[in-house]
């Protein structure tokens, strides 16, 4: 097996280095190391990225999904959730990030874990069957448009015709039913494009993931956008993957999604903005 690192807790990464965890992988480092309340996880190094991009028909380097598992294992045990787990389910972000930030030019994939027997662990945590539905067609949708090339369109004409089904115009109209009719919708959609079912196996789910973030950073909009703004690679070379625990900002009303600032980012004011 290779002895080679490829993967680094939050607790363990050097905060300082962005070239080899990417600038998101080292700030949530950093600021797991300052104490701060960032949900468990880890990052798997930008140099990862390269060797994988260099041959993609190998696969991930070897040990990669190895240090994974460990990593997860401690996921578990400091949530105290199982990835798989049928009644108590944890759900993780799957995000790109190189040493320099690109908006919207990678991919990201969201409430991956999700399946038919965590997703009743997910009603059973929440007694909310509509914010599981939701969450599950969700992740149908963003896996397979990130990961293996599903167009939007094909999910978004099955999601519209659902609502008029409802007859409803606005999203948060749609009932659970609705929202399972949705999900079974865009699993078959999926599996009508790729050839294959949607994959169970969480680790199957994760592996598949890495992969399509990795391969982003060699996508058009990537290439394009460094191109644009004459990012070379001593600036950044190759993407950061950072797993992290899901926290949910469409739980409920209490809950939300925001961007803070310690400082006025227009001035530089010793400000906190938000």
């Amino acid at each position: 097996m290779s002895g080679k690192r490829h993967v680094y807790a939050f607790q363990d990464g050097d905060g300082k280095n962005k070239h080899l965890l990417g600038g998101k992988g080292a700030n949530l480092c950093e600021m797991t190391q300052f104490g701060l309340n960032v949900p468990p996880g880890f990052v798997i190094t930008t140099e990862t990225c390269l060797e994988y991009l260099e041959e993609t028909s190998r696969g991930l380097p070897e040990g990669v999904m190895t240090q994974v598992r460990e990593q997860m294992a401690a996921v578990e045990q400091a949530t105290g959730k199982g990835f798989g787990d049928a009644q108590n389910p944890l759900l993780v972000s799957v995000r790109s990030g190189s040493a320099m930030s690109m908006p919207g030019m990678m991919d990201t994939i969201l409430n991956l874990g999700l399946n038919a027997d965590t997703l009743q662990g997910v009603f059973e945590q929440t007694g909310d069957a509509r914010f599981g539905y939701d969450a599950y067609r969700r992740f149908i949708q963003l896996f397979g448009k990130v990961a293996l090339n599903v167009p939007d369109e094909l999910f978004d004409a099955e999601f519209d015709a659902v609502k008029q089904k409802a007859h409803v115009t606005a999203d948060v109209g749609l009932s659970a039913d609705d929202l399972k009719e949705i999900s079974e919708r865009f699993l078959r959609v999926f599996e009508e494009h790729t050839g294959r079912a949607f994959p169970e196996d969480p680790y199957d789910q994760l592996e598949i993931a890495i992969k399509a973030v990795f391969g982003s950073w060699m996508g058009k909009r990537a290439v394009d956008y460094r191109r644009e703004f004459n990012i070379t690679p001593e600036m950044a070379n190759g993407t950061a993957v950072n797993v992290c625990t899901m926290v949910f900002g469409n739980r409920g009303d209490d809950s939300a999604t925001g961007v803070a600032f310690t400082r006025n980012p227009g001035t530089g004011e010793n400000k906190a903005v938000w």
